[in-house]
């Protein structure tokens, strides 16, 4: 029996903002757009609002915003186009430049100016966006020295939360570099929580986890490799190493993004499958459905090897009908997988 709901398309409103030359275009080059990190320093600045639109995972559009910081942008965002810009807003991620002198909590005659603009445009979004989601990213960490990073990373957290409103019990707060993981760390939490039906997905990922005997399954998004979800056995629960997802995303997006030097296509190249043997576990990357690859991490050996490979290719039908569902098509699609 085949379920014969349509996918309908579901568009989420992003807006960045955040002072001139905090990092937004960077990061989002870096994640949407396949640029290292050593290139974006030739970007210029956003002048007003760059509109981009992603698709992810097929049917969910990201009409991603940039918007200019400057200081006569902002005032605009704040007036003549207020409804214009915060109206209908899914997701608000404000980047805050963590070396900049007007990001204090103000106290002994310092600067609060970015946490003063931060505070009006909560009122805006509260006014036209009430729901919307908010993520808040502590950038450039990497110019501040390892043994300061925690502290400094808790008292931005407890100053942004102070100018967060009514959003501040659902406001989520990363520290981020372009120079290592942890972009990969915020974004992918970013597009997770937009991720409509998760949990068919992960249902998904659990029956695959338990035929293959896998420690991990990890399910990555084709083009951006952010992590979409992953499932874990009580071994794999075990690891010590809690970025070792977003790592993978980095490795393996640069893996990628290598490839496109060997083809004549001037895009990244998309490889079908990558595997790993040793006499400690197996692991095989492999394109599942056309927006997805999944990770999965096993014991060792021949005939654990191939079984789950076939495995995989044997689940990329029922992916390709999971990754289809509608919104308001899961009862009927977990009526299809038994539940």
């Amino acid at each position: 029996m085949e379920t014969s709901k349509k996918v309908k398309q579901q568009k989420k409103k992003v807006l960045l903002m955040g002072k001139s030359g905090a990092g937004k275009s960077s990061m989002r080059s870096i994640i949407f757009s396949n640029h290292v990190a050593k290139d974006v320093r030739r970007l210029g600045a956003t002048i007003d609002v760059d509109k981009k639109r992603v698709k992810f995972l097929g049917n969910l559009l990201l009409d991603i915003w940039d918007c200019g910081g400057q200081d006569a942008f902002t005032e605009s965002y704040l007036t003549s186009q207020k409804s214009y810009v915060f109206g209908d807003v899914g997701v608000l991620i404000y980047v805050f430049d963590v070396e900049s002198s007007d990001f204090t909590d103000g106290a002994r005659g310092h600067s609060d100016r970015d946490l003063q603009t931060y505070g009006s445009i909560i009122a805006a979004l509260d006014e036209y966006s009430p729901n919307a989601r908010i993520f808040t990213l502590v950038h450039k960490m990497d110019l501040v020295a390892n043994e300061y990073r925690n502290e400094v990373i808790r008292s931005k957290t407890a100053a942004i939360t102070a100018r967060s409103g009514r959003f501040a019990r659902r406001i989520g707060t990363y520290a981020t570099s372009i120079w290592d993981e942890t972009l990969y760390r915020a974004w992918g939490s970013i597009v997770n929580s937009l991720i409509p039906n998760l949990d068919i997905v992960e249902d998904g990922l659990k029956d695959l986890q338990r035929v293959t005997e896998a420690e991990e399954v990890v399910l990555f998004e084709q083009n951006t490799f952010l992590t979409v979800t992953r499932v874990s056995s009580e071994i794999g629960d075990e690891n010590p190493r809690g970025d070792r997802y977003e790592r993978l995303s980095n490795i393996i997006k640069t893996f990628k993004n290598s490839l496109s030097g060997y083809t004549e296509s001037n895009s990244s190249h998309q490889f079908d499958s990558f595997t790993i043997k040793t006499g400690i576990f197996n692991l095989i990357i492999n394109r599942l459905t056309y927006n997805t690859y999944v990770l999965v991490v096993f014991p060792p050996g021949e005939a654990e090897f191939q079984c789950a490979r076939l495995n995989i290719l044997s689940a990329k039908d029922e992916f390709a009908r999971i990754e289809s569902v509608a919104e308001g098509a899961d009862d009927d699609f977990r009526n299809l997988r038994g539940k």
